[in-house]
């Protein structure tokens, strides 16, 4: 029996709760408060109704209406629908981190993953959560991308910072800067670049995508006197993708290439490493920018922001980045069954 959409259909965006100590509900609720986004899908929450309560009355919202769910899969069609993932009575403190709220974190994404994989879902946005106390023996993961990789049985996927002046993808994630030199191989630059290339074509209608790939040295390496990754690994794959007639540039000196906004340039980058893509990423973008993940059998978008306990429960926190990623979420969905539908 399927449960999929027909693509004229709203998208069903399931949305995870996060760290329920962080801002995680507080800008899931002001996102969702906009009725705007209600018009354009059927979003659900996975979390509890408890806790959105909870928030609720904190900050002082009194427009916010939604349904729990009583059975599964059967959303409100015009309503946003909440999802309790969890029986226990979990303490919410907002700003201090917990054991519970990283378990209460992991099960939101379990139930939301169940739900994507029997056709509930059309898409996932996921909340903020915090990798210290969402590590278990569940959880080993670094992070969400591994999570979803390994649930969703995908050999490699690309964490792709996007929004619409600038997108960003990473050759390694979440790994300590003195491990990643022996991680920029032929094979993974290889993978990435064609995860990314794939993904700008499928997910953003680009039908040539035009390529920057950075170097790992000051410099691009400077001919060999600053390190050897460029001329030994990085330049050999770019030529390749030369000879094969994709339009891949590079090694480019990452300093320079952001400074005189040279990323206009082009539709897509390959960083090295995090902080070479992310800090210009956040700086150019960080109220539209959104985090997603490239190779999945579905979309998934974050927030560019983490769990920001500093602000927790305070009526502070900005929702812009929850709400592109809803958005977002949203349209790479429908560029993905136009995608369907053409073929």
């Amino acid at each position: 029996m399927s449960h999929g959409n027909k693509p004229h259909d709203k998208a069903r965006i399931g949305i995870t709760i996060g760290d329920l100590n962080g801002i995680g509900p507080e800008v899931i609720i002001k996102a969702l408060s906009d009725n705007r986004i209600l018009s354009m899908i059927t979003p659900v929450i996975y979390g509890s109704a408890k806790v959105i309560a909870f928030y609720k009355k904190q900050l002082a919202i009194e427009e916010f209406n939604y349904t729990q769910l009583r059975s599964r899969g059967q959303l409100a069609p015009r309503s946003i629908n909440v999802v309790n993932c969890w029986e226990d009575n979990f303490e919410i403190t907002p700003g201090k981190p917990s054991r519970e709220s990283g378990k209460a974190a992991f099960t939101a994404i379990k139930t939301a993953c169940e739900d994507l994989k029997d056709g509930f879902l059309d898409a996932l946005v996921t909340g903020p959560v915090d990798k210290q106390t969402i590590h278990s023996a569940e959880f080993p993961f670094k992070g969400h991308t591994e999570y979803l990789a390994e649930f969703f049985g995908v050999k490699d996927s690309l964490m792709f910072m996007v929004a619409d002046n600038i997108r960003v993808g990473l050759a390694t994630g979440h790994v300590p800067v003195k491990d990643i030199s022996p991680l920029i191989t032929k094979e993974r630059l290889e993978s990435k670049l064609k995860l990314m290339e794939h993904s700008l074509r499928t997910d953003f209608g680009i039908t040539k995508p035009k390529i920057a790939v950075l170097g790992l040295n000051p410099h691009a390496g400077d001919g060999g006197l600053l390190g050897m990754e460029e001329e030994d690994v990085i330049k050999g794959v770019i030529a390749d993708h030369r000879n094969r007639g994709k339009l891949v540039f590079g090694p480019l000196p990452s300093d320079g290439f952001f400074g005189s906004a040279q990323y206009k340039r082009y539709d897509g980058i390959l960083a090295m490493y995090h902080d070479q893509g992310l800090i210009p990423f956040k700086t150019i973008a960080f109220e539209d920018g959104v985090n997603f993940t490239a190779g999945l059998p579905f979309v998934r978008t974050s927030p560019d922001h983490g769990t920001a306990y500093n602000l927790a429960g305070k009526n502070q926190a900005n929702e812009s980045s929850l709400r592109e990623a809803i958005y977002r979420a949203a349209a790479l969905f429908k560029q993905r069954q136009e995608q369907l539908v053409e073929k």
